[in-house]
């Protein structure tokens, strides 16, 4: 007898009650998720009593208001000059952020060693895995601990040369727009370049990627996965595993990770085999200056245990993002703001041909010695910080300098954009002026008024190449063009997991005569 045939001997009754426990288990389980919301949100409002904030929407929040096209950070720094230090931020009925924009209040953040949300940064976890940029605790510490030496002095001076090739590369690119006088759209062009210089770097490889024809697979799935994990932070049914997983953008999500893990898996297969040729690590060491990926498979710790592959792919992935898009944002908006000033453009590039005296590369000892150049990044790293707005998870209470407290679970959001703006610490702070960064004018200034590379302890790793690079490249561009503002494309400018802008960011270029 068949098993269809056997359930025809069942009554039916047998079949509604299976059908009605079904439903009823199905209404059990979304009355007990309704109650968890309701208690999130009752647990935020408790929390954040003590401080007032914009008005928002009961179920949407403060969504509607950010409408992500070019005016939401500049209306974080307006809702900044009406609720200072600090004001709630709601992204859907049950998910507040305590939004904080001032020095003293991000001092008491990044001085600890709170870890980052384990809400927001839980949507990268499947893109980057669990490295430095979200681990916590003893793992944080370790792989920390392992991973300094990749950016010790002797190593950061190896790059330079590798920073001048890509930037040559690209500047070369450039003759066409500088003939032609059009616009172009610098974003691109500066992501491939960052892209190539980590490449060779970080992980020794040629990628070509600069002077290869049609799109970058990788670029283009950065790209999307940054514009996806914004979308679903901003979308309240998409914190929902599940419904984003069954949804078309988590299709796209899902397609996007395997582009970028299947880079990063290539990158790291390709070093183990050139490791198992070379065999020996201290002959490794001897043979040549360590780059990132080598510390990575030869570190260990004090019990001579080295990361696992899961670890070793989370913190490449980490740094490939990290280390190319951040540097990229950096960049364009650094020769945007020249091309936009041309008094400190001209001042800089007096500057630099000072320093090189003829010279076709930057050396170690040039870095130093570019002062004012220096001051025009900081001053666009301040009113254009790659990474605008960063979050932490409070693990214990904490107590602000003004008596108000949050407690333990509360979410925080730094919103360094807002904190660069923040008229009670920068006077005229919309303003390009590259004096505010003189020993003289930042002395009284808090240090945590101005932090494009975090603070503290879980401050950036990678700061010093970051710098290094923008100043070898900022050198190598206004040696070779003049930039010039294009004023019928200002840029919109939206926050991702990296700053960008909504029309990309685009200038005009004039050879000069070097």
């Amino acid at each position: 007898m068949s098993l269809s045939e056997s359930f025809g001997y069942l009554p039916s009754s047998w079949f509604g009650f299976v059908q009605h426990s079904f439903a009823l288990l199905c209404l059990v389980a979304v009355v007990y998720k309704v109650v968890v919301l309701l208690i999130q949100r009752r647990d935020a409002l408790r929390n954040f009593k003590a401080f007032t904030g914009p008005p928002g929407h009961w179920f949407f929040g403060h969504v509607l208001q950010l409408k992500q096209d070019g005016t939401d950070l500049d209306r974080m720094v307006k809702w900044g000059e009406q609720y200072p230090y600090a004001f709630p931020l709601w992204f859907g009925p049950c998910v507040c952020y305590m939004n904080i924009h001032h020095p003293d209040y991000v001092k008491s953040i990044l001085t600890s060693t709170e870890p980052k949300d384990d809400y927001a940064y839980k949507f990268i976890k499947t893109w980057i895995g669990d490295g430095l940029l979200v681990s916590h605790g003893q793992k944080w510490f370790r792989h920390r601990r392992l991973l300094t030496p990749g950016f010790h002095y002797d190593v950061l001076k190896s790059h330079l040369k590798l920073m001048s090739e890509s930037a040559k590369t690209m500047l070369d690119k450039w003759e066409r727009y500088s003939s032609s006088g059009e616009s172009f759209e610098l974003f691109e062009h500066v992501s491939l370049m960052t892209l190539d210089t980590l490449m060779k770097c970080a992980f020794s490889r040629n990628s070509n990627c600069q002077t290869e024809s049609g799109t970058n697979e990788y670029i283009k799935s950065v790209y999307q996965l940054t514009d996806l994990i914004n979308l679903r932070f901003r979308t309240f049914p998409y914190h929902n595993d599940l419904v984003y997983y069954l949804s078309p953008h988590g299709f796209r999500h899902r397609r996007a990770c395997k582009v970028a893990h299947s880079h990063t898996e290539e990158v790291i297969r390709k070093r183990k085999e050139a490791l198992k040729e070379e065999k020996e690590p201290e002959r490794i060491r001897t043979k040549r200056t360590l780059d990132f990926l080598d510390i990575l498979l030869l570190a260990r710790d004090e019990n001579k245990q080295g990361l696992s592959d899961e670890d070793i792919r989370a913190e490449v992935d980490t740094f490939m993002f990290e280390g190319h898009d951040t540097t990229a944002s950096g960049i364009s908006f650094i020769l945007h703001t020249l091309a936009c000033h041309p008094e400190h453009q001209n001042k800089c590039r007096e500057e630099i041909a000072q320093v090189l005296d003829g010279k076709d590369n930057m050396e170690w000892e040039d870095l130093s010695k570019m002062p004012y150049t220096t001051m025009c990044i900081k001053e666009s790293l301040r009113l254009f910080p790659p990474v605008p707005g960063m979050a932490r998870k409070l693990t214990k209470p904490i107590t602000f300098v003004d008596g108000r407290t949050m407690p333990a679970g509360s979410l925080v959001g730094t919103s360094v954009y807002a904190l660069h703006r923040n008229a009670t610490v920068w006077e005229n702070p919309n303003m390009f002026d590259p004096l505010r960064f003189l020993p003289e004018n930042s002395s009284e200034r808090s240090p945590h008024a101005f932090v494009p590379f975090s603070a503290g302890p879980r401050n950036c790793i990678g700061q010093n190449f970051a710098m290094n690079e923008l100043k070898v490249v900022v050198a190598l561009t206004l040696r070779r063009y003049q930039l010039m503002e294009d004023p019928t494309r200002k840029p919109k400018i939206i926050p991702r997991l990296v700053l960008r802008s909504l029309n990309g960011i685009h200038i005009r270029i004039k050879a000069l005569d070097t």
